[in-house]
């Protein structure tokens, strides 16, 4: 395949460009872009397309990026070490290789409902470096997928990206534009039999996390990181449950509060399987 050179900031350089702070073009494009060994290699390895792939014109590849490079069916970009850097946004230089990643449809189908379900929701983020590690957390404890809706930040902005460490190619996240589409989603599963429980969470709520059964399917809720959860979530939620807190703090970060109750999730989970899920982080005893 042919290598097209970008030595200055010519109009495909900009178009790149405007997939890191340009939301409506990224979103026009229905792509954005990746950076790090990690993530490229997750979207590869998950079967994301990869439409291009951009590498330093001045350095020779790594073992890793040569591979990339020859195996992957994308267009390959030779650019100038000045403008990667530009586009690598980092302190410390150019990243090795980046990638334009296609977006995967918004679409709730992607979200497998099962026996075991286990999924997040975020409503109105304003953060995208929170959705970034709420994915990351998510893919960690086993969950099914994160739904993301209302106003929200984008979970392709490149903090979010970053945020998820790579999760983002392996946990379906979907955009739905309110409550009335996940609804009617949710209402479909239940008719075919795969009732799933929603359970918000609350500072106020009507029993703490551990003293509330988390084995059942369930969809869990994270509200906004000012507000909380809309009026209409509160509505519409099954069950709200807390995190018990001590001291002077009255809530914890929106993606911390996400990380605790998933893995309270996971917790229950492992002992109804009679699983100890801390057993490999208690040290052997010195002989």
């Amino acid at each position: 395949m042919a290598v097209q050179r970008i030595t200055s900031r010519n109009a495909r350089f900009q178009q790149l460009q405007t997939l890191l702070g340009n939301r409506t073009k990224r979103g026009r494009a229905k792509e954005f872009l990746v950076q790090g060994v990690r993530p490229i290699t997750m979207a590869v390895e998950h079967g994301w397309t990869v439409r291009s792939l951009i590498h330093d014109a001045d350095r020779p590849p790594s073992r890793w990026a040569e591979d990339l490079l020859r195996r992957v069916g994308a267009e390959r970009i030779a650019m100038a070490p000045q403008l990667l850097a530009e586009l690598s946004e980092k302190g410390d230089g150019a990243a090795e290789l980046l990638a334009v990643v296609g977006m995967e449809p918004d679409s709730l189908a992607r979200i497998t409902v099962h026996e075991d379900f286990l999924g997040l929701l975020f409503d109105r983020p304003t953060q995208p470096g929170n959705i970034g590690s709420i994915v990351r957390s998510a893919d960690a404890m086993g969950a099914d997928g994160l739904i993301v809706t209302g106003h929200a930040a984008d979970p392709y902005d490149p903090k979010s990206v970053r945020a998820s460490t790579g999760s983002l190619f392996s946990v379906p996240v979907v955009r739905s534009p309110s409550h009335r589409e996940v609804m009617e989603w949710l209402d479909g599963e239940r008719a075919l039999g795969r009732p799933v429980a929603v359970v918000g969470t609350d500072e106020n709520g009507d029993a703490g996390i551990s003293e509330f059964d988390l084995t059942q399917p369930v969809l869990l809720l994270i509200g906004n990181e000012t507000a909380g959860l809309s009026t209409a979530w509160r509505g519409l939620c099954d069950h709200v449950v807390s995190i018990p807190m001590t001291g002077s703090a009255s809530s914890l970060n929106a993606s911390n509060a996400a990380t605790v109750v998933l893995y309270e999730a996971r917790r229950q989970r492992l002992a109804r399987a009679g699983r100890a899920p801390l057993a490999s982080a208690v040290p052997a005893p010195r002989s």
